[in-house]
């Protein structure tokens, strides 16, 4: 039987490490759109600055995780406290024809909109019917 110390060096290896913050992991709320040329995702990440989000798309896999940061306004001590940090996650699997090289993220005032243009291969296209036998 392995021990933990095995257990966590093979999660290692395969890139599978637990987070080990000790924070809350919020769901976003998420639309997904689609369009003739490309899938649209939108996220709520309040809080979020843009250095820490981080989106990441494995083979089918597009996994979005943004880490709100703790501030308390100096010079003040905490009376009634009720808003949460955390981190958003979210894990999605989007078709297999995405141009990985022309993927596009966009974070704006809480919002997460990130563009995944589909491979040329995927876009429909109108396919023409000859006349004749």
């Amino acid at each position: 039987m392995k021990d933990n110390k095995e257990k966590a060096l093979e999660k290692m290896d395969r890139n599978e490490l637990e987070p080990t913050r000790d924070a809350k992991v919020f769901v976003p709320a998420t639309d997904i759109y689609e369009k003739d040329d490309a899938i649209l995702v939108r996220c709520d990440m309040p809080g979020v600055a843009q250095d820490q989000v981080d989106i990441r798309l494995d083979n089918t896999e597009l996994e979005i995780t943004g880490t709100q940061a703790a501030a308390k306004p100096d010079g003040v001590d905490l009376l009634t406290g009720e808003y949460q940090t955390g981190v958003f996650r979210r894990k999605f699997n989007v078709p297999q024809l995405i141009d990985r090289d022309k993927i596009r993220a966009r974070l704006h005032n809480g919002v997460l909109d990130i563009e995944l243009p589909k491979a040329e291969q995927a876009k429909p296209r109108k396919i023409e019917i000859s006349t004749g036998g």
